[in-house]
């Protein structure tokens, strides 16, 4: 290949970006009327909005949504933020929340803050920076709440709830689905049905202990405080909680995980010790995951819809924004058991 020559040169354009001032004048407008073409606000005739875009386009002009934010006090930006996206209940939440704000007009930023609480806070710091116009969080902690209330910021917890009467929610009936999910397995026979739970303090692991416990008392069962088994937060710390209760002499006939995550740890330990799902072991979770289709037998779960969740949690927060001297309330959406074949009656 030969040296390149001037004219084999690719053409860049200047390093000074356009101003709003140059796509006026382009389209032949005041700098108001292009402002207000661009940002959307205010009246401007359709073909005028359409010329002003079209200038913006040839000029590579792109809005200063910080200057804006600096202007108005807040911004067309939406503040999500969720605690593992490595889980994909939290990657579909964030899904339906993005596609939700799209649609009205909103930009979403992300933040995975690891479900530490210092994280928690320092992503609400930067939101608040930004002058988001609002949070969509699934907190960890009620600090979060606490932070953007003090700031201003209006803000809808989804999935869990620490500011229970004070603060907006979105939230699935977990009692319900838990009770039902335990029914199930006593109409099949089970009476020793251990409940893996990484959490009582959340509304959600609260209230799916509680839907267990309830089940069992309407079945005239004991609760034995054996069968529930805090297990952590990783799929690891499931396993080997599993693999030492299996190996126990009175080892239990079901399991009842919380979560997709402690549902895979259980099915490791289960494969590990040698015992089949549904014969010897029936399982199941609260959380749909990918694998649990895949795997054969596939896992009953409680189905939620994520994405219907982060969806209506926007909703939410955008009904806020427009009343925000509205009462609280709360949003709760139902979720449903999806039968596949890891339950069976226990045998005899």
């Amino acid at each position: 290949m030969g040296d390149a020559t001037p004219t084999d040169a690719i053409s860049l354009p200047p390093l000074r970006r356009a101003t709003i001032k140059e796509v006026a004048e382009a389209a032949g407008v005041s700098r108001s009327t292009a402002s207000r073409a661009l940002a959307g606000n205010g009246y401007v005739a359709a073909h005028v909005r359409e010329r002003v875009r079209e200038a913006a386009r040839e000029l590579g002009y792109v809005v200063d949504a910080t200057a804006r934010s600096l202007k108005q006090q807040s911004s067309r930006l939406i503040g999500v933020l969720v605690s593992d996206l490595r889980n994909s209940f939290y990657a579909d939440l964030a899904f339906g929340a993005g596609r939700a704000a799209r649609r009205n007009g909103y930009t979403m930023m992300l933040i995975d803050d690891g479900g530490i609480p210092d994280d928690e806070l320092e992503a609400a710091e930067a939101f608040v920076a930004l002058r988001v116009a609002g949070v969509v969080g699934t907190p960890v902690s009620g600090h979060l709440a606490d932070f953007l209330v003090r700031q201003r910021t209006p803000m809808v917890e989804v999935d869990r709830q620490f500011a229970e009467g004070r603060g907006d929610a979105v939230v699935v009936d977990n009692r319900a689905a838990a009770r039902a999910t335990t029914e199930h397995l006593l109409e099949l026979g089970h009476r020793r049905i251990a409940l893996f739970i990484d959490e009582t303090d959340w509304t959600t692991g609260r209230d799916r202990h509680e839907g267990y416990a309830d089940a069992l008392r309407a079945a005239g069962i004991e609760l034995d405080g054996t069968l529930v088994v805090p297990t952590g937060w990783d799929v690891d710390a499931a396993h080997s909680a599993a693999h030492q209760l299996l190996q126990t002499d009175r080892r239990p006939t079901a399991i009842f995980a919380a979560n997709n995550v402690l549902a895979e740890g259980a099915w490791r330990a289960a494969a590990d010790l040698g015992l089949a799902v549904p014969d010897d072991l029936s399982l199941v979770s609260f959380d749909d995951a990918p694998w649990m289709s895949m795997v054969s037998p596939g896992v009953t779960a409680v189905v939620q819809d994520a994405a219907a969740l982060g969806e209506a949690a926007i909703e939410t927060l955008l009904e806020r924004i427009a009343e925000p001297g509205a009462a609280p309330r709360s949003v709760v959406l139902p979720a449903q058991i999806r039968h596949r074949g890891s339950t069976a009656s226990p045998r005899a």
